[in-house]
């Protein structure tokens, strides 16, 4: 593949059959007709290196470690850290579901952290790894992700102030439970994501 455009990732995604259709719960709770299961080009080191150097590639300034929420974002993030030859750390959930880091990983203060994830839905889990940084002092350098599915930009998801990068951007249809079309018409539901709720 020569040139990484929003039109070849996404046949890359069907290709790999990772654009799932159907009724899904997502990782936030929230439900949806598709799914975007980036595990599925992961899984392929070539695909997962080509994709993290041309995610790394959208970020110019100088980065002291990659940060992904475990597990979706831990490959991607490993490829983007070795495209930028920094270090790649991810968090883990504590037992109540917050974001903690684990296996003697830090941020020392003052550090630029660029966080990667895979697919961005709602921000929730990719906000919540972004205060970590920030309570370590560190310093948010970026957020990128494979996937951007929520319609909305940077400004829009997140507080601060930094570059938000997505290979692909799209706006897939999502619905709170108790407003889903598929649920009324008795679809059955299946929860692919990592997050247990």
């Amino acid at each position: 593949m020569n040139e990484l455009t929003a039109d070849s990732l996404i046949d890359l995604f069907r290709k790999n059959e990772a654009l799932l259709e159907g009724h899904f719960v997502l990782s936030s709770g929230l439900h949806s007709d598709r799914y975007m299961q980036s595990a599925l080009l992961l899984q392929k080191p070539d695909l997962a290196e080509m994709l993290g150097k041309a995610l790394s590639a959208k970020f110019s300034t100088p980065v002291d470690a990659v940060l992904s929420p475990a597990l979706g974002g831990l490959i991607i993030g490993h490829e983007v850290a070795r495209a930028k030859k920094c270090r790649a750390i991810f968090s883990e959930k504590d037992d109540v579901g917050k974001p903690v880091l684990r296996r003697g990983f830090q941020i020392e203060k003052g550090e630029n952290v660029l966080i990667v994830e895979d697919v961005i839905t709602t921000g929730l889990s990719t906000g919540e790894v972004a205060k970590l940084v920030l309570e370590a002092g560190g310093v948010i350098a970026g957020i990128g992700a494979i996937v951007n599915r929520s319609g909305k930009d940077g400004v829009q998801l997140f507080p601060w102030k930094v570059p938000v990068e997505a290979l692909l951007s799209l706006s897939v249809h999502s619905w709170a439970s108790s407003d889903c079309t598929l649920c009324k018409k008795g679809v059955p539901a299946v929860k692919p994501g990592s997050r247990k709720k």
